[in-house]
């Protein structure tokens, strides 16, 4: 509320909403403008009882809409209070702590945003119950995703495995379409508003600000993500602020990142791509497996293959060994063939040409290196024996894992407020009724490939929804 005295003279107090806003003439001598604390209370105890019929009044036109305070850091803000700006009978407010909005979703796919995946349903996601996606994967789909952003202007395209891209193959076309909504719906926006605390009133909920600037809402939305990307705004606030309000938390882990093995034999591999066959495995027991490309680092591995494997790399705890076929597509048999005819047909070159077209030049010398080939020695003299080792190795090449890149390079967090305290149909808090939760910020995580921004969309739809369990859907 802003109350401003005026130079009418004897002109009545009037009253009106400008931008989301109270505004309050007095009469008499101008003075500047003296902001205060949005209440009725602090409007009585500082200004002139004339003018508490028009505060009130104002209420009463103000209360035929619901106050909604969406806390953005993450893109399912956007969504939910779009979704909630549906509804003509709310008033949306759209706390962003990032001074620029959407910095997170256009670094998403290497600059290009996956914003969804054909074949995403409940199967693709983690957590303590997975299964809570599905009301929402149900009612805002990845088909009813798309149609949503069409009708924003976005054109997309899908690949073969099913992840679609904007077709200008460009984030900020989505950032940009999301943007334009948002202003177009009327929701109003509060850049570089850092929340650091909400408080259960007697009707809603009040959010305050690092500097200390207070917001009302009817309803809160909690859209803060997950601490991944730290470098790109990810932060823990969403689960102090929804522990604020009674709501517990699991352990947190980074996810969709790089794995970080022991360097002896990476490191000078720094930079080689391989497409090949991953297995996570534990002593005997495989954890996980995937094929695909991967890339070597100087600290391990990274590329669409280890970020599938993050996961379970992260929260596997010690003695993980990563197992690399670099011939996938080869049985044993066949390469060992191979390679004998190669020998033959070429003795007097050295070993260290026996991978020269079949394997990046590096990687192939790596692996003889390993397996104790002399470089200069002829392949003539590389008996069956030695052939046989050398398929063993390209076929099971170990990597023991020490770690995962932590959260400043992680894309995902995996953890979150515990899932049971909400209900799955409408987001709702069953601990603090009138609080919503969407994306990240909940324990729910999904697969590389466009599975985590689905869940973004569809349960910031949901969540703006406040309540209304599938009636729209």
């Amino acid at each position: 509320c802003t109350v401003l005295q005026n130079d009418w003279g004897t002109a009545p107090a009037c009253a009106f909403e400008a931008d989301g806003c109270m505004v309050i003439m007095l009469p008499g001598p101008p003075l500047e403008c003296e902001p205060l604390l949005r209440t009725d209370r602090h409007v009585m105890e500082l200004h002139a009882p004339e003018i508490v019929r028009t505060v009130r009044a104002i209420r009463d036109h103000l209360g035929a809409k619901r106050a909604v305070i969406a806390l953005k850091k993450h893109y399912e803000g956007a969504m939910a209070a779009l979704s909630a700006a549906e509804d003509g009978s709310n008033r949306v407010m759209l706390l962003e702590r990032q001074g620029r909005v959407g910095r997170k979703l256009l670094a998403t796919g290497n600059g290009r945003c996956n914003l969804t995946n054909l074949g995403a349903d409940a199967s693709r996601y983690h957590g303590a119950a997975p299964e809570f996606v599905k009301p929402a994967l149900e009612r805002f789909g990845v088909q009813r995703t798309l149609d949503y952003f069409r009708a924003l202007g976005l054109l997309t395209v899908a690949e073969a495995d099913g992840k679609v891209y904007p077709l200008s193959d460009q984030a900020s076309s989505v950032l940009d379409v999301l943007r334009f909504a948002v202003e177009l719906r009327g929701v109003t926006v509060v850049p570089s508003c850092d929340v650091i605390e909400v408080k259960k009133k007697a009707r809603g909920y009040e959010a305050v600000s690092a500097t200390g600037e207070k917001y009302f809402g009817d309803k809160l939305i909690v859209c803060c993500g997950g601490c991944a990307g730290k470098r790109l705004g990810g932060v823990k606030s969403g689960y102090f602020l929804l522990g604020q309000l009674g709501h517990s938390c699991t352990a947190l882990y980074p996810c969709l990142t790089q794995i970080e093995t022991d360097p002896t034999w990476v490191k000078a591999l720094k930079g080689v791509r391989a497409d090949c066959h991953v297995a996570l495995r534990r002593g005997g027991r495989v954890i996980q497996e995937t094929a695909g490309e991967l890339q070597f680092t100087e600290f391990g591995v990274s590329g669409p293959v280890a970020f599938e494997l993050s996961r379970a790399a992260s929260t596997g705890g010690e003695g993980l060994t990563l197992v690399l076929d670099l011939f996938r597509d080869y049985p044993a048999e066949a390469l060992a063939a191979f390679l004998r005819e190669r020998r033959e047909r070429f003795p007097q070159l050295p070993a260290e040409e026996l991978f020269s077209g079949s394997l990046q030049s590096r990687l192939g010398k790596t692996v003889l290196k390993r397996a104790g080939i002399a470089m200069a020695e002829p392949l003539g003299s590389v008996g069956d024996a030695r052939i046989d080792d050398l398929c063993k190795l390209v076929k099971a090449f170990p990597l023991n894992v020490t770690g995962v890149k932590g959260f400043d390079n992680a894309q995902v967090t995996v953890g979150g407020v515990s899932v049971s305290e909400f209900r799955a149909d409408t987001l709702e808090s069953r601990i603090a009724p009138g609080v919503f939760a969407a994306g990240e910020v909940l324990d729910i995580d999904g697969d590389c490939g466009g599975f985590n921004l689905q869940w973004a969309w569809s349960s910031g739809y949901v969540a703006g929804k406040l309540g209304k369990g599938g009636e729209d859907a």
